[in-house]
Formats: C-alpha cells, structure tokens, sequence
C-alpha cells in the first residue's frame, strides 16, 4: 500500500511538470503570435492572444496592462475604463493606468465618476496637468470654489514642458496651446464665475504673456477691458 501511494505520488508530480511545461510553451507561443500580428498590423488578433495569456498567467498577468492601452489607443474608452479597474485592484497607485482610467470616464461622458479619478490621480502624481485636468471638471460641474483651489495650487507647481492644449476656437479651427497658458486662462474663467473680474483680467494677461497668438485668452481680455 505504501508503495501505491509512492508511485501515485510519483505520477503526480510528474503530471504537474508536464502541466507546467505546456502551460510555460503555450505562453510562449501566444506571445510569438502577438508579435506576428503586431507585426502584421492585425489589433483583434493581439487582443484575443492576450486574453488567452491572461488565462494562462491568471489575474496577474501584466498583459491586463496592454490591454488597457490597447482599448485606449483604439479609443474604446468603456473596454479600456473596465480593464483599467481590473489592473487597478491589483495596482491601486498605478499612475499611468488611473490617468487611463480618468480620460475614459471623461470621454465616456460620465463627469463625476473623471473627477474623482483626476482627484485620485493629482494627490498621487502631484503633476500640474492631471491638476488642470481636475480643476477644468470641477468647473463643468459648477464646482467653482473647488475649481478656484485646485488651480491655485496647480499655478504653484513645475511644469514638465511636455504638454500640450487643445482648444476649439470655432466650427473649424482649434489651436493647440501651451499648458502654461492654458493654466492661468482656466484660471481667469473660474475668476469670472466667482464675479472676480479683475483677477480674471490678470489671469488672461498672464497666459498671453506665455502664448501671445492664444486666441481665446485674447477675446475674454477684449470682453473685460
């Protein structure tokens, strides 16, 4: 009896291997069709090799991650909120993935639920556009004391450089605008909701002095001159 129990044991471990080693080639395997169909230009093809890898490497795979991008990227903003909250249970300080995840929403129409996304998002990153991103909801919302805050603090933060604008100017026309004047211009728009038109005046003075050519800002300081 002893010695059953030892060849099934046996037989057992052995099994486990072998079920190991198929699970580690089928990995394998689906990540080279991934790079072919990358390679290929075929997205459907990727996205369904990386649902059978997550799978096959379970809840944690980082393949959850791409996917997300992957959804972001082909602008399927509810696919790509659903996937960010599934990598966010794992991840909950996932700077990129909640910025993912907030844009979504944004898009998605459902205002409330970016805003508290970009709140999340700004106490973690403390980064001047998610700041922005924040105040600008805040004022959709009517939230202007809110707005009013957040954007106070934002004036005092460094910028990156890095980011851009863009602003509708018409039916035909938008202009990509420099975030450093695109800060102190919703600034000056929260201004003129609190009925404080001197500072907004300021505000919009202060954003033609980064970007002259800025359009909108030009017109508001028009209107309260």
């Amino acid at each position: 009896m002893k010695k059953l129990f030892s060849l099934a044991l046996i037989g057992l471990m052995g099994f486990t291997t072998f079920a190991q080693a198929g699970s580690a080639d089928a990995i394998k395997t689906e990540k080279e069709v991934i790079e072919n169909a990358k390679a290929m230009g075929d997205p459907s093809v990727v996205t369904y090799s990386m649902y059978k890898l997550i799978a096959l490497e379970g809840a944690n795979s980082t393949y959850k991650d791409s996917l997300a991008y992957i959804y972001f990227s082909s602008r399927k903003y509810g696919s790509c909120f659903l996937m960010s909250t599934e990598v966010l249970k794992r991840d909950p300080k996932n700077e990129a993935i909640l910025e993912l995840k907030a844009i979504s929403l944004e898009s998605l129409g459902a205002i409330d639920k970016a805003m508290e996304s970009y709140d999340e998002l700004f106490t973690l990153s403390n980064n001047n556009y998610h700041g922005y991103s924040l105040a600008k909801l805040q004022l959709a919302m009517k939230k202007n004391d809110e707005a009013y805050a957040t954007i106070k603090k934002v004036e005092t933060l460094n910028d990156s450089g890095n980011y851009k604008v863009t602003f509708t100017i018409n039916q035909n026309h938008t202009q990509q605008v420099e975030l450093l004047a695109a800060i102190p211009y919703l600034k000056g728009l929260i201004e003129e909701k609190l009925e404080k038109p001197a500072e907004a005046k300021l505000s919009y003075e202060k954003a033609l002095k980064v970007q002259a050519d800025f359009v909108l800002a030009k017109e508001k300081l028009e209107l309260l001159n």
